[in-house]
């Protein structure tokens, strides 16, 4: 049967399903690797950017039919995902991995052995070369909005990726395209720069979730997973992603609550545990829509109260208290204007701003209003 046809399964949804050409090459692709019984359950559809939205523009992952809980609602033969390797704490090999398969689709050469099939119907999926989702991340956010954040940590971080990703490509892409392979090749021929690499960089660390492989090896892989990868983000969302990537095994995500038709299918991205300093670094957006939540997180580290469990301030994986020093360090920096102060500025200036200034300023905002609910600032009388 042609994919969703308008059968009853769609008539009766107010999403608007997507059907590009992209995503009906992403449909076969799935069915084409042993996942086609997602699509009878899900789609990618369109939803409002924000509960006031009128318009559709967000694209995400919608439930066809209703599902209950415990059942599952994706499920991925580990075949399907792309594989990028063992766990570390280093995303520019697997940076170089997936800007070598993108170049050879992109510009039309065949897909690499290693991929052993065509990605392209998942690769025209992933956010474009400097499109709007990509440049939300810090790692392209000029120098003026770096310090609009007020905050070291995001600056130093994210300026120590950009030196890593640039060691990265002079060490193992410059060399390559001296020599003229055409392993690094974009559209109409043209080179890559290191740009590129930041890109691929940034895709990783966006979209690969960690997934354990057998339980003898104790091993974990980066895994980019069809479908589950395209699953929005939702704070309180209650469904679990379960598997293994082992031959033969499956990536699902399972209902934790019952699914009506039409429901977004939302997963929670950084274990529910990360703050609104690594969301705009890891995924490019600010988490906003969960009662300041994620403002908190990044508010409790700074006082002391929490621990820094991801990115490169967690020592070996291990959730650190931050330094006293640094703690200092950034809540001085932040005091170095008020809240009502950035509030004013925001009202004056926002809506004329470049976007990467005006979000660093909705963070400090956001961050300064956690932070006075947890008594800083407050002085003894």
């Amino acid at each position: 049967a042609p994919l969703f046809s308008k059968s009853s399964s769609t008539s009766t949804i107010d999403v608007p399903i997507d059907r590009s050409k992209e995503a009906m090459d992403l449909y076969s692709y799935l069915e084409n690797n042993g996942a086609g019984s997602s699509l009878k359950r899900v789609a990618l559809g369109f939803f409002p950017m924000t509960p006031d939205d009128k318009e559709f523009k967000l694209r995400g992952v919608v439930a066809l039919k209703k599902i209950e809980k415990g059942d599952v609602i994706i499920e991925i033969p580990y075949e399907a995902a792309y594989n990028l390797g063992k766990e570390s704490s280093d995303p520019t090999l697997p940076g170089i991995t997936v800007l070598q398969e993108y170049c050879r689709w992109i510009s039309g050469t065949k897909p690499s052995e290693a991929a052993k099939r065509d990605l392209g119907p998942y690769l025209s999926m992933l956010p474009p070369f400097r499109s709007d989702d990509v440049m939300g991340s810090t790692d392209f956010f000029s120098g003026e909005a770096l310090d609009m954040f007020q905050s070291p940590q995001i600056k130093e971080e994210t300026l120590a990726r950009r030196d890593k990703v640039l060691a990265r490509f002079e060490r193992d892409v410059s060399p390559m395209m001296q020599i003229g392979k055409d392993n690094y090749k974009w559209k109409d021929g043209e080179d890559i720069t290191e740009e590129h690499l930041r890109w691929a960089v940034w895709i990783v660390t966006s979209r690969v979730l960690t997934v354990q492989g057998s339980a003898e090896s104790g091993d974990s892989f980066r895994l980019m997973i069809p479908l589950i990868d395209m699953c929005n983000h939702d704070r309180d969302s209650p469904h679990i992603l379960s598997g293994r990537a082992v031959p033969g095994g499956t990536l699902k995500v399972l209902a934790g609550k019952t699914v009506t038709a039409g429901e977004q299918i939302n997963i929670v991205y950084g274990g529910g545990v990360s703050g609104n300093d690594r969301f705009i670094q890891d995924y490019g957006f600010l988490d906003s829509f969960c009662n300041g939540q994620a403002d908190a997180i990044t508010a409790k580290i700074l006082m002391g109260k929490g621990r820094i469990v991801e990115g490169a301030a967690a020592k070996h994986g291990r959730p650190m208290l931050m330094p006293e020093d640094e703690r200092e360090k950034a809540l001085a920096t932040f005091d170095s204007t008020t809240l009502e102060e950035d509030l004013g500025l925001m009202h004056t200036s926002g809506s004329t701003m470049e976007g990467d200034c005006r979000t660093a300023l909705e963070f400090r905002i956001g961050v300064k209003k956690a932070l006075k609910k947890l008594g800083h600032g407050l002085t003894l009388a």
